[in-house]
């Protein structure tokens, strides 16, 4: 879709937009995750299991769209540029790639019915989960700086 613009503004706009929107659900996914790392597993509160699969779904569609659609993006608009960008996404990636890698670990864990042995580990995994998702937004934020928000200005002239 976005491969189809003809001018810089159109296409890179539409990034942008594609963007903010991705942002949006970063942030929903950080309070499913404060929220869920807030609760007690062997309490009466809300269903837990809920929880972590709302969060598990989330954050699997928060990766998803980041590798299949704003890294796609980013490094479109790093090699139209060719100022450079696509080093720094060459060294990012991977590095990301593993931070999701970690995510479907946890995914595949929790996603379905958790034994009581898992629960037991939920606070361990959900506290290593919060500093893969604070690592994974801080390199996301350099790609988007880097590749993206640099060349704002371009486009809007």
């Amino acid at each position: 879709m976005l491969e189809e613009c003809k001018s810089a503004k159109e296409r890179w706009g539409g990034v942008h937009q594609l963007i903010d929107n991705w942002l949006n659900s970063r942030q929903s996914l950080i309070v499913v995750f404060c929220n869920l790392s807030a609760s007690k597993p062997l309490s009466n509160e809300e269903p837990l299991g809920t929880t972590i699969q709302n969060f598990c779904e989330m954050m699997m569609d928060y990766c998803s769209a980041g590798h299949f659609e704003i890294y796609e993006q980013l490094i479109n608009e790093a090699r139209e540029y060719d100022d450079g960008g696509l080093d720094l996404a060459n060294k990012l990636v991977p590095r990301l790639d593993a931070l999701t890698t970690q995510c479907v670990d946890f995914n595949d864990t929790y996603d379905k019915h958790c034994s009581l042995e898992q629960l037991g580990k939920l606070s361990d995994d959900l506290s290593a989960m919060g500093e893969n998702l604070e690592e994974r937004f801080q390199l996301e934020d350099q790609l988007i700086e880097r590749l993206h928000n640099i060349h704002r200005e371009l486009v809007t002239e």
